[in-house]
């Protein structure tokens, strides 16, 4: 059977990571080694910083409805208690939208909140 090189395979997943480490400063976007190392790290921050941005979204969010709930004459845990007993399912995304743009639906919501508690 014949001998398989591998210089085929080898450079071409060299050069995959290489370009990922395109535009890293210094050896770390010229050497394999270093490079390997830096796209290794940059995965890893990068898979972190996608859940932290929802973390990061979501505090966001709970305070802008406190805020506005605050303005109501309301706090945000009882407001969205009063909420969950009026049967009113809205995620925390879209009151903050509500509360932004149209304070009018939002006082709305409050005086639900309020009747149902």
């Amino acid at each position: 059977m014949a001998r398989v090189k591998g210089a085929m395979m080898t450079r071409k997943r060299r050069k995959k990571i290489l370009g990922l480490a395109k535009g890293y400063w210094g050896s770390k976007s010229k050497h394999f080694k270093m490079a390997n190392q830096a796209v290794m790290k940059s995965g890893n921050y990068a898979f972190a910083g996608r859940k932290m941005k929802k973390r990061d979204f979501r505090s966001l969010w709970i305070t802008r409805i406190s805020a506005a709930a605050k303005l109501n004459g309301m706090n945000y845990s009882t407001f969205m208690h009063g909420l969950k007993l009026a049967g009113i399912d809205m995620n925390r995304k879209m009151l903050s939208e509500l509360a932004i743009h149209e304070p009018a639906a939002f006082t709305a919501l409050v005086e639900k909140a309020k009747a149902a508690k």
